[in-house]
């Protein structure tokens, strides 16, 4: 596998405006690509922003998957596809799931949006993932819990997963995906002024303990009483930052080898020194994980 060139795209969504949001999604896109970007990540709720007061406001902007987003990226794709493999697109957005029914005026039907993120290239709709953590925060005071799992996707650049801002401060959501064979995580964010510890501590530990490549791409500007940092990142495998924003609207861009990600014990001196924070695991002694809450 050769190396490639990835990007995150740090951008300024305004709250409600899907449409204005999606061409600049397009036009941040086809720059990226345009400079040979094989993968770019953007925001979390890139689509839609993030500050919404109540549900119905939240669900008014949801869309399906697919549709309209992630068919308008996925056909752009498709039209600079790359004989190197790609170009993709994570995107994030709110997801309303297509309704079964009609859906009747019932104040006890409540509506039903997702915090998510969609993986999508030249071969059209690729993965979807759904937020699991949910912070008392912004719509996510609102949005039900994901249901998809921790997925990984084979692509023509690699093995990538995702997940969603506050996901990161759970380490097992991490640690499924590098174990389900992860070479790239996918980690759309919107990190408000209070969360700099995300950058400055746990995107690089994560890539760290896990061997991973980590494209967190947080938003920028002021929306519904929070201010958004910036300081997008893209880690390596030692947990090394390649690439990071500033507080503003940028694209950062990095050239990697996926396969570095797939070399998990490393060789301080042989039969001396040597770490493998995979292979050396003991899930025996692990079980109060899963099995114990706080009391």
């Amino acid at each position: 596998m050769p190396h490639i060139v990835v990007a995150v795209a740090q951008m300024d969504p305004k709250l409600g405006a899907v449409e204005q949001n999606l061409v600049r999604i397009q036009h941040l896109s086809e720059e990226a690509i345009v400079r040979g970007a094989q993968l770019t990540v953007f925001p979390e709720c890139a689509t839609s922003g993030y500050g919404f007061a109540d549900l119905a406001s939240a669900y008014a902007v949801a869309e399906t998957i697919p549709g309209p987003a992630t068919e308008s990226l996925a056909g752009l794709c498709l039209q600079h596809r790359m004989a190197a493999g790609g170009p993709y697109v994570v995107i994030g957005l709110l997801e309303r799931p297509p309704l079964e029914r009609p859906l009747l005026e019932r104040t006890d039907d409540p509506a039903t949006v997702y915090n998510s993120a969609a993986l999508v290239g030249p071969e059209g709709l690729v993965g979807v993932y759904r937020k699991a953590h949910l912070p008392l925060l912004g719509v996510d005071r609102f949005t039900t819990p994901g249901n998809t799992g921790f997925l990984v996707w084979e692509t023509e650049i690699g093995r990538v997963g995702m997940i969603i801002c506050y996901d990161l401060r759970f380490p097992e959501a991490m640690r499924v995906l590098a174990l389900s064979g992860a070479d790239i995580i996918a980690l759309p964010t919107n990190w408000p002024d209070g969360s700099q510890n995300a950058p400055q501590l746990l995107t690089r530990t994560r890539a760290l303990e896990n061997r991973v490549f980590v494209l967190a791409c947080n938003r920028c500007g002021e929306e519904s009483g929070f201010s958004f940092f910036g300081h997008s990142q893209i880690t390596d495998p030692r947990g090394d930052v390649l690439a990071e924003a500033a507080d503003s609207e940028e694209l950062c861009y990095a050239e990697i080898n996926p396969l570095q990600a797939r070399q998990k014990r490393i060789v301080l001196r042989p039969g001396e020194f040597e770490l493998d924070t995979l292979g050396d695991r003991r899930p025996a002694l692990y079980e109060a994980l899963t099995n114990r809450r706080l009391s």
